[in-house]
């Protein structure tokens, strides 16, 4: 039974959040800060998770063949590589080292 109520719980918290999205008055959106934070909050969020994903397990701090990854696709980056090769370099780099280390 617990399952469905977190179930029903986060079902009407969307809801609820979808409707709060749409009572925000037009004007409030079109703020230049307001956009600015929306435009940088995916960013922001998404390099927190890969630096969570990344560099901890569980508590602890910890220097893989994750890291060497995402050093490999910075690199890539700012060599201005296509997305696709961004990828395929930390993936390549990644696997190398787990093969490498174990």
């Amino acid at each position: 039974m617990n399952v469905w109520i977190a179930i029903i719980a986060t079902a009407v918290g969307c809801y609820v959040v979808k409707l709060a999205g749409l009572l925000v008055p037009a004007g409030a959106l079109e703020r230049p800060l307001v956009r600015r934070l929306a435009a940088l909050l995916p960013v922001a969020l998404l390099a927190a998770l890969t630096a969570q994903q990344t560099f901890a397990e569980g508590q602890t701090l910890v220097l893989d063949a994750r890291a060497a990854g995402v050093a490999a696709a910075a690199v890539a980056l700012v060599l201005r590589a296509p997305f696709l090769v961004v990828v395929a370099a930390a993936v390549l780099v990644t696997a190398g080292m787990r093969a490498l280390g174990g």
